[in-house]
């Protein structure tokens, strides 16, 4: 039977996102693109995805080799050519619902999930760390559609409620893209990770993703490639892994 492809039915534009960057992606056969709605573990699916292509490599700078595509920073015309200029198995990061982004049959995506209630105070953490250069960069850039994001409420239950209420406030609606990912979940190039799973089983979800990327993993390379896809490797080796360098 034929399969009925997800069709792009908008964009999706905000202080975070240009989803226009996508479309004039040329996709190669072995594209992986890594989605999630955000704080979701999408870092950790990037370090897992770049040590399995490349071995298991303790330089690996993910966020430069993986960037996020529909971020508007910086802009498509500066992130597209260097995306077309890699020759390594490219892997992509979106925060995209499925409606909003392109979607190739020849590439493939991974998407992650995580309880709802972590991810608000990661995001909040994230939120009530940003420094200046943080929002302007998100404020000022031109090109911003609609409003721009403020800091967080001091009291963090009302973060909660807003966010909760008003589906993704101030960021962008959390149930609408895990509810355009769980829709697609049986497609034969999408693979549904959950974050609990990544953290109760390391070894065994990573062995997952590399037979769903038919990727080998060299027996010599294993330990090296788990140890560097761990938390506390990563938590050292933040500025490799952190967009922009964390900055």
């Amino acid at each position: 039977s034929t399969i009925d492809w997800p069709r792009k039915t908008r964009e999706l534009h905000s202080h975070h996102f240009d989803s226009t960057a996508w479309n004039d992606l040329a996709f190669r056969d072995d594209d992986i693109v890594i989605a999630t709605y955000g704080k979701s573990g999408t870092t950790w699916t990037q370090q897992i995805v770049g040590q399995l292509i490349f071995g298991g490599d303790p330089d690996l700078a993910v966020a430069e080799l993986s960037p996020w595509l529909d971020l508007r920073v910086p802009p498509k015309e500066i992130k597209l050519p260097v995306v077309e200029a890699q020759t390594h198995r490219r892997f992509l990061k979106t925060h995209l619902p499925v409606d909003a982004l392109r979607f190739s049959p020849r590439a493939k995506y991974i998407y992650v999930a995580r309880d709802a209630r972590d991810v608000v105070w990661s995001l909040y953490n994230h939120h009530a760390n940003a420094n200046q250069l943080w929002y302007d960069v998100l404020n000022e850039t031109p090109g911003r559609v609609g409003p721009p994001i403020e800091p967080p409420p001091g009291d963090i239950r009302q973060y909660w409620h807003e966010w909760l209420e008003r589906d993704g406030h101030p960021f962008w609606p959390y149930w609408h893209n895990v509810r355009s990912w769980w829709r697609i979940r049986e497609l034969p190039n999408v693979m549904l990770v959950h974050f609990a799973a990544l953290k109760r089983d390391l070894p065994g979800e990573m062995q997952r993703i590399a037979a769903f990327l038919d990727i080998a993993i060299d027996p010599s390379r294993r330990d090296a490639i788990l140890e560097y896809c761990s938390f506390d490797w990563m938590k050292q080796h933040g500025a490799r892994a952190a967009p922009l360098g964390g900055a």
